[in-house]
């Protein structure tokens, strides 16, 4: 089984190790894709509307654009250290065995690509759905990129018959194809309206119930190899889910 995760925007304010090494990191397939970007978001937070460009909220345009201008120099931390969202929380790494969750989780990102958990990088800001004048659309830049450097995982995927849980948001899951077999995690909430059920999809509970469903699949040593056997393994851990083709839907009665 593989996870695949969206990065956060919440993220620890330093880190503690040595500068940046792109040669260090996973997926060496991606450092001229990453060098690239690199350059490019560089350049952008030269320009007086970086902050438009970037999509930064104005309470964190100074943090954001400060932590983007020394991502050469600033100290690292590894990857699942960094990222503190809701998601992140609720996948409380720290709970997992870490050769486990190491080996299963590959973390997305605008500016990245692709990371292991063991990988360090500093703190920064870039999200997947920017536009990086010249680079272009991130999403879009990446692909090719991915597509290359994840074409063995496609294949040692399908070998070994493990199963691809896609976790991500849209943006990110648009860069990246996840090859079959794979399930993507959707998350619903269902009230009663006048006696029928209705659902609505939700958006801060559903990274918690992401987090969650995979920090409870790593914690029991779960290995599906299809998505009858992930929807079960789910709902022995007491979610409630359905299999919609390609789709794992939880269902949030709360």
């Amino acid at each position: 089984m593989r996870i695949l995760l969206p990065p956060s925007e919440k993220k620890a304010a330093e880190g503690n190790g040595r500068p940046l090494d792109l040669g260090s990191l996973s997926f060496p397939e991606l450092n001229p894709a990453r060098e690239r970007v690199l350059a490019a978001l560089g350049e952008t937070c030269a320009r007086d509307d970086a902050p438009d460009v970037l999509g930064l909220p104005t309470g964190q345009i100074s943090e954001a654009l400060a932590r983007n201008r020394a991502l050469y120099q600033a100290p690292t931390l590894p990857v699942a250290r960094l990222y503190t969202g809701v998601l992140y929380e609720q996948l409380n790494l720290p709970d997992l065995d870490r050769r486990a969750a190491a080996r299963q989780i590959i973390v997305f990102s605008g500016l990245w690509g692709a990371l292991r958990l063991t990988d360090r990088i500093p703190p920064y800001r870039l999200a997947m759905g920017v536009t990086l004048p010249p680079a272009g659309r991130l999403a879009a830049l990446w692909r090719p990129a991915l597509n290359d450097a994840l074409a063995s995982l496609n294949g040692a995927s399908r070998r070994r018959g493990g199963l691809i849980v896609d976790m991500r948001s849209g943006p990110y899951a648009t860069a990246w194809k996840a090859p079959q077999p794979a399930v993507a995690v959707r998350v619903f909430r269902e009230r009663l309206l006048h006696g029928t059920p209705k659902r609505t999809v939700v958006s801060h509970m559903a990274k918690a119930t992401r987090g969650k469903i995979a920090h409870d699949l790593i914690k029991a040593g779960s290995a599906p190899r299809t998505p009858e056997e992930l929807l079960k393994a789910v709902a022995d851990l007491g979610h409630t889910v359905e299999l919609n083709g390609t789709n794992l839907d939880v269902i949030l009665h709360n």
